[in-house]
């Protein structure tokens, strides 16, 4: 009983392991091989963070990678712990061909709302690459706004490469300025939470209302749910 119980950890420390090591080597260039087949010579990926929080602006980034680049570690950005996300900031910012970030905030955000805030972040990441885009893979299933040949994958950033590269840019140049935010305006935690809802940052809107980075569009439940709540 006790051998089966060590073989019986051993595996699923084994496959913990397996897990936790999987990265660029699930990730092909088939798709880039794809487009380049095409005769594209320059393919950017495309991605976004920061839909979802009540707070700050929402934030896209495109990168052109150099054909066959293996960057150890690379996934989508949701998938990695921040020290990581940092470690291959500098990596991708490094190696990439180009690289561009575009953040559109919070105010932009309520008046053309979060879908077409997020498709005008993404085209003008494309539109600031310092070296041209002729055809860009993009995350998701759709996209909107975008001048050169496109193709939408979901789930594109634990697929290929430069969108991989592209969450990563996007996340921890969105989360940098979200730390940013919070010595200005400290009550909120925006350091801990990088502005989504949480049970902490909805005390502190009971305590002190909204601030100037807030999304209002996002709050209304929040509203619905404490009427009395400062504003």
């Amino acid at each position: 009983m006790k051998i089966r119980i060590s073989l019986c950890f051993i595996r699923i420390f084994d496959l913990i392991a397996r897990f936790s090591a999987r990265g660029f080597d699930d990730m092909t260039w088939e798709f880039e091989e794809k487009a380049w087949a095409q005769g594209y010579a320059a393919v950017c990926g495309v991605d976004e963070a920061g839909r979802g929080p009540v707070a700050g602006p929402v934030c896209a980034a495109a990168v052109i990678l150099p054909g066959g680049i293996e960057i150890e570690g690379l996934n989508d950005s949701k998938k990695l712990s921040e020290k990581k996300r940092e470690q291959l900031f500098g990596v991708i910012t490094e190696n990439a061909l180009a690289w561009s970030v575009s953040l559109v905030d919070e105010k932009t955000i309520d008046e053309i709302n979060i879908l077409q805030a997020t498709y005008r972040a993404m085209r003008q990441a494309v539109e600031g690459l310092t070296r041209p885009a002729d055809f860009a893979y993009v995350d998701g299933n759709r996209s909107e706004g975008l001048s050169l040949p496109h193709e939408c994958v979901v789930a594109g950033d634990g697929k290929i490469p430069s969108v991989a590269a592209a969450s990563i840019i996007a996340k921890v140049t969105r989360d940098r300025l979200m730390r940013q935010f919070a010595e200005r305006y400290p009550e909120y935690g925006f350091e801990k939470h990088k502005g989504y809802e949480t049970r902490a940052h909805d005390e502190a809107l009971l305590a002190h209302g909204p601030c100037p980075i807030h999304r209002m569009t996002f709050l209304k439940k929040f509203y619905e749910k404490h009427p009395d709540a400062p504003r």
